[in-house]
């Protein structure tokens, strides 16, 4: 019993039941129609070869819960870990009988583990689920016979530093790429560990239609949560609590994760970027910072509003309010085909440093970066910093837009003006016209947030 009890504890519920309840996941032929343009990319005579994202410890003998490599998930679909993809340029010849351009080694089935942990797809699920013709147990790779050493170039990712060896497990991660080491010891100075990285950023910078509607699904779902909250935020509060409505519209929309750990800053903490505590207890002359997003079938989103904790923007909040609004707005504006991806940065900071400076908090234009120190956009889509070229913005991509003002107690401004920390954010689609605002159905203007802020929310009711 005690043997049982370790195995499950060892364990986390994969996340392949997507495949098995949802009906709007990516298809099959998305993922090998981004294996085929992989594929374009390579020269001949060469492979890439892409690992399966790696198995965190949360404690002791707990996992964090599974979450596939972006990459790997983007070429295959599969959502297991322990797993390798090699994808070859021309068709290759495997013990005279296994002709194909690709092969893909996953985890075997298990019943008993499966009675802990729920289904995995094994050879059959991922054969007829994912569309591979060749696909083989990871276990097999150690003996497999192939020879890197013929080919002029191995293409593949950096590796991670934190792969953990399961010593009761031969297909596990660490013994593929151990595995994968030894078979390109003699073509070492064939393998290259930068350029697939650069083209893997330059196909996902571009969304595909059926990455499109998941996108779409993800941002609605969120903008609904930060409008939830909108009502449901009052004083006494605490951070956590706001924090609770925000993910609990996330779940109750079908949301699998948050996108990313949810920012929930209140007073002094709206003045912290990346602040994750969320434990303080809201009062009503605070703002609150929201910056969360909800993930669906692998894709996130990722929106900020901020909310006076009362319901009431103060004079001096809606000064600063305001220079942030009218930062973005631009911003957004300059999100046009050809534009460089700075574009949107450029705008904003214009529009802050006039307004700083009109305001009297700043006396010299560069002194902006004290209260505007990060970065106005990224890339948007599995990853909720997504690669991408950071060249011209090109249509089919999705950036945020993210300008704010941040004025800590301390600061060299009149006082009046501390612990005003502001960011707005929203998703944008980069089109062949005018930029596409996709979280535009949550409110960013000050009376529309006063106004929602008066209706009342089902969660005011839990005490």
């Amino acid at each position: 019993m005690k043997l049982l009890k370790t195995f499950f504890l060892l364990c986390l519920p994969l996340s392949g039941f997507s495949q098995i309840y949802d009906t709007d996941m990516l298809s099959k032929d998305f993922h090998k129609g981004r294996r085929e343009a992989i594929r374009k990319f390579l020269p001949n005579n060469t492979c890439a070869v892409i690992f399966a994202g790696a198995e965190r410890q949360r404690a002791n003998d707990t996992k964090f819960i599974y979450h596939q490599d972006p990459n790997f998930y983007y070429l295959t679909g599969l959502t297991e870990p322990n797993a390798m993809l090699i994808i070859f340029k021309e068709e290759q010849t495997f013990y005279d009988s296994i002709k194909t351009n690709e092969l893909i080694f996953v985890q075997d089935r298990d019943a008993a583990k499966e009675s802990w942990i729920g289904k995995i797809l094994g050879k059959e699920g991922v054969a007829t689920k994912l569309g591979f013709s060749t696909v083989l147990i990871n276990k097999q790779f150690a003996d497999f016979k192939i020879d890197f050493e013929k080919l002029d170039k191995v293409y593949h990712l950096e590796f991670n530093d934190d792969v953990r060896d399961d010593k009761n497990n031969k297909g596990d991660l660490y013994s593929l790429i151990k595995h994968f080491r030894s078979k390109t010891t003699n073509t070492a100075t064939n393998c290259d560990n930068i350029t697939l990285a650069g083209w893997l950023a330059t196909l996902r910078e571009i969304k595909q239609p059926e990455e499109l509607v998941l996108m779409r699904k993800a941002i609605d779902m969120t903008c609904m949560a930060h409008n939830e909250i909108m009502k449901a935020l009052e004083p006494e509060m605490k951070e956590y609590q706001a924090q609770a409505v925000v993910e609990y519209m996330f779940k109750h929309q079908g949301s699998e994760y948050v996108g990313y750990p949810s920012i929930v800053g209140g007073g002094e903490n709206s003045c912290i970027l990346h602040y994750e505590t969320n434990r303080k207890k809201l009062v009503g002359l605070d703002l609150l910072v929201i910056d969360a997003g909800a993930e669906y079938h692998g894709y996130t989103a990722d929106v900020t509003r901020t909310l006076p904790v009362d319901g009431k923007f103060s004079a001096q909040e809606k000064i600063i309010y305001n220079i942030v609004l009218e930062a973005q707005e631009a911003g957004i504006k300059a999100c046009v085909p050809g534009a460089e991806f700075r574009a949107a940065h450029k705008a904003a900071v214009a529009v802050i440093q006039k307004g700083l400076l009109d305001n009297g908090i700043i006396n010299n234009s560069i002194d902006f970066l004290e209260y505007f120190f990060h970065g106005t956009s990224h890339y948007l889509g599995l990853d909720v910093h997504d690669p991408g070229s950071y060249g011209k913005l090109i249509p089919g991509s999705i950036i945020t837009v993210e300008p704010g003002i941040y004025i800590p107690a301390g600061s060299k401004c009149d006082p009046m003006w501390w612990n005003i920390g502001i960011r707005i954010e929203d998703d944008v689609l980069i089109t062949t016209g005018d930029p596409e605002v996709l979280s535009a159905k949550s409110p960013k203007k000050i009376e529309e947030i006063e106004a929602l802020m008066k209706e009342e929310s089902l969660f005011n009711k839990i005490k």
